[in-house]
């Protein structure tokens, strides 16, 4: 028997209108996958698919900061909350709730019903794309996402140092571990380019796309370090929207476009695997 006790559907649920669930997460702290995934969010939406963003990031929340958007969300009718728009992405963030300096303490069994509210209990409306920002590491959260919804793919982020990617590869582990696809891993902060064109290596750049040829997984790009990228985060306006003209939005444009074909491809792959079923 199940352990709900409550007769309630077990295994995971899709959610009605959207269509692929994507997780982007990290071994360690501090390699800026947040920011991966906000600019993600904001570049898909830009080409032009309607996109959402969870902040699952229980810990950290900094996504209503990058994105520019702290007020507290509307109630709808039925207790559905109404996700914040920004930058043409809607999104949702523990930061919304309890906003300020208050640290989130919470246990895993509050964990899990946040994700759950934040996945079954938000207005998503139709979306091609719904991004989770999970915390960095291995932990309850990524239990608590895949116990609720089927994702359709993992996106890794990794700076190229060697510490980094030794937590990059337990990452892999885990979403091998609970079955959930990975559809690529992402370098950030790869090179600095000075204005004079030196090039400073700072982490070790290409050898993210290294473990992904060694994991037979695919290289969604890089980004390279760029103090922009940082400015435009902390001031609500990713770097992302700067578009065609800046680097750094060609780079995060190209790795969106990559994200979707990839998710596209995994969730073709698993319907074929169900009609065979």
């Amino acid at each position: 028997m199940g352990h709900s006790g409550q007769g309630m559907p077990q295994g995971p649920q899709p959610l009605a209108g959207v269509a692929h669930v994507v997780a982007i997460g990290s071994g360690k702290g501090g390699v800026g996958k947040t920011t991966v995934a906000v600019n993600t969010a904001v570049s898909l939406a830009k080409l032009g698919y309607k996109v959402g963003l969870i902040d699952a990031d229980i810990y950290g929340p900094n996504v209503p900061t990058m994105l520019g958007l702290t007020r507290q969300p509307a109630i709808l009718p039925g207790n559905m909350i109404e996700p914040l728009t920004a930058h043409g992405v809607k999104f949702m963030s523990i930061g919304l709730i309890s906003p300020g300096d208050k640290p989130m303490v919470m246990r895993g069994p509050m964990l899990h019903g946040v994700i759950r509210q934040f996945l079954q209990q938000v207005q998503w409306g139709e979306l091609d794309f719904l991004l989770v920002d999970l915390p960095p590491g291995t932990g309850d959260v990524v239990i608590s996402l895949v116990q609720t919804v089927p994702l359709t793919g993992a996106v890794v982020v990794s700076t190229g140092s060697s510490v980094a990617l030794e937590d990059a590869r337990k990452a892999l582990e885990m979403f091998h571990q609970v079955n959930v696809e990975v559809l690529g891993l992402v370098e950030n902060m790869s090179r600095m380019v000075l204005p004079d064109g030196t090039v400073i290596d700072v982490f070790g750049a290409g050898s993210t796309e290294q473990t992904a040829k060694q994991f037979g997984l695919p290289f969604l790009g890089s980004v390279d370090l760029d103090p922009q990228v940082r400015e435009s985060g902390d001031r609500g306006l990713p770097a992302a929207l700067a578009g065609e003209d800046s680097e750094r939005g060609q780079e995060f444009r190209a790795i969106a476009a990559q994200v979707a074909l990839r998710a596209k491809e995994a969730a073709a792959q698993s319907e074929d695997v169900l009609e065979i079923l």
